[in-house]
């Protein structure tokens, strides 16, 4: 009982930067992985992937005149991924190229421009801090501005909720009844956006997108309706960033990667073992031919 606790509690309990690190982590899933299974069900998973890359030279900018500050690099990333998400939004409907192509040629040359603005001033420790983060350093800034945009993502998914699923299901149908098509799709990449600046004070623009989506793609084994699957895609990656945590105090190994390897790990577990893993599903494949 004793190792247990040693194990599991005393970390938590014996240091406040594990606590910071635990707060911010979870109010992340809370809000981050219910965007992820929107993100998933409109399959525009790797457009979050996009979007993680988009905010680098926003954040890089405010870098290179503030240094390290929360605010600044906030800020910055805000901007750079509004302008991504938008500009590529309406190259697509200005053009006929699609929001895919064109999102990729904007995340690209984001990616190559703040690798390249953090260069200037910056050493490679610094770019490793801006790509991977420091959940373990999470300030009072840093966590003030994750329970805000965990609070702005859950107003907006309970204002947006039918709308957002009807987009999931028919997108040309709700804009066919609704005037709310078009708005609900930029309200939704704002969400994104915010939730990856939110990642990125944790997890770094490269792993932010990680905590987003791993969990929605394991928990999409388990369950099928979309409430249920918010609902467990937030449980796994709680699970996520606890193990993660744990493993990274216990063993040494960099925070950030942990947790995201940990959410991968339930991910393979659950292509396997869920109902609608490989093991069920070869077992009813089995029973339908002898049947």
């Amino acid at each position: 009982m004793n190792m247990l606790h040693a194990f599991l509690v005393a970390p938590f309990a014996d240091y406040v930067f594990m606590q910071r690190a635990l707060f911010g982590s979870l109010l992340l899933c809370i809000s981050a992985c219910p965007v992820g299974v929107f993100l998933m069900l409109r399959r525009m998973s790797l457009t979050g992937d996009a979007m993680s890359h988009a905010i680098l030279p926003g954040a890089a900018t405010g870098f290179l005149l503030y240094g390290l500050q929360i605010i600044p690099m906030t800020i910055g990333g805000l901007i750079a991924g509004m302008v991504v998400a938008l500009g590529s939004g309406l190259v697509s409907r200005l053009t006929s190229q699609r929001e895919d192509a064109s999102l990729a040629a904007f995340y690209l040359i984001s990616l190559a421009l703040g690798v390249m603005i953090i260069s200037l001033r910056g050493s490679s420790v610094d770019l490793m801090h801006v790509l991977f983060g420091t959940v373990l350093a999470l300030n009072d800034d840093a966590l003030f501005l994750i329970t805000l945009i965990t609070v702005v993502t859950i107003v907006a998914l309970g204002i947006f909720w039918r709308a957002l699923v009807a987009e999931c299901m028919d997108p040309l149908f709700l804009r066919s009844v609704s005037r709310l098509g078009t708005p609900v799709h930029f309200v939704f990449l704002a969400l994104v956006v915010l939730n990856l600046v939110g990642g990125f004070q944790a997890l770094g623009t490269l792993l932010s997108v990680g905590l987003m989506m791993l969990p929605a793609a394991g928990a999409r084994f388990w369950v099928n309706r979309v409430a249920p699957l918010c609902a467990l895609a937030i449980g796994f990656g709680m699970i996520s960033c606890i193990a993660g945590l744990l493993l990274s105090y216990h063993i040494a190994l960099p925070s950030g990667p942990a947790i995201v390897l940990t959410a991968g790990a339930i991910y393979l577990a659950s292509i396997i073992v869920a109902p609608r893993g490989l093991i069920r599903s070869r077992n009813a494949n089995r029973h339908h031919r002898a049947a």
